[in-house]
C-alpha cells in the first residue's frame, strides 16, 4: 500500500462492463481509484482479449478484458461500474446478456454506478422509473421517457444507483462509489 492509497475497499470486487468505444477516462480513472482503495476490479466485455477506448475526440488506448459477460454472475461482485462514451453503451444496450446482468445487479441492491452515456444501459434494463438520475445532456430525454427524474448535478445517488454527467465529475463519482461500498460494508459488519 502506498501513501496515496488505502485499503478501505479491501476484499471488494467491482465489475466494470465496457466494450470498444468506452470513454477512456470514465473506465480508467474509476478503475485506478477503486484499486487504489484496495478493491479488485474486473473489466467485463462481450469478447476476450482487449477493448479499445475513445479518448475525447479520437481512439484511445486498449484495456485488457478480465472476463466475458457470459462468465460472470452478480453474486461474484460487490458493485458495478458502467463507463460512458457514446459508442460503448449504445453497443452494449443491444446485448441481452448485458442488459439482464445490469437489471439483476440493480435489483440485488448492490451499488451500480453509471457515468455520461452509461445511464442508457439503465434505461434499457428498465430500472430508472421514479429514480433521480443525471447523465450526459443528450441522454436526458431517454431517461425522462423511461420514467426517471433527470437533474443536472455533478453526481446523484438514488438508492443503490449512482450517476454522473461527464469526465470532469469523476472525482465526485469515485467518492460516491467508495461511500456506497463503505456503507454496505458497515451494514454487513453490524
Amino acid at each position: 500500500m502506498s501513501i496515496f492509497s488505502s485499503d478501505s475497499l479491501k476484499g471488494k470486487k467491482i465489475a466494470i462492463i465496457a466494450t470498444d468505444g468506452f470513454e477512456q477516462s470514465e473506465l480508467e480513472k474509476p478503475k485506478k481509484f477503486l484499486e487504489g482503495e484496495g478493491a479488485e476490479t474486473h473489466v467485463i466485455s462481450l469478447k476476450s482479449g482487449s477493448i479499445k477506448g475513445w479518448d475525447q475526440k479520437d481512439w484511445g488506448d486498449k484495456v485488457d478484458v478480465d472476463k466475458t459477460i457470459d462468465a460472470v454472475k452478480v453474486a461474484d461482485y460487490d458493485a458495478l461500474v458502467l463507463p460512458g462514451g457514446q459508442m460503448n453503451p449504445d453497443i452494449l444496450r443491444t446485448e441481452k446478456a448485458v442488459v439482464s446482468f445490469i437489471g439483476e445487479f440493480v435489483r440485488s441492491g448492490k451499488p451500480v454506478a453509471a457515468i455520461c452515456h452509461g445511464p442508457w444501459l439503465l434505461v434499457e434494463a428498465d430500472v430508472v422509473r421514479g429514480k433521480q438520475i443525471t447523465s450526459w445532456p443528450s441522454v436526458k430525454t431517454d431517461l425522462k421517457n423511461a420514467g426517471a427524474h433527470w437533474v443536472d448535478e455533478t453526481v446523484v445517488v438514488d438508492g443503490n444507483i449512482i450517476t454522473s454527467r461527464n469526465p470532469q465529475d469523476i472525482p465526485n463519482f469515485n467518492e460516491k462509489i467508495k461511500d456506497a461500498l463503505t456503507k454496505v460494508a458497515m451494514k454487513t459488519n453490524a
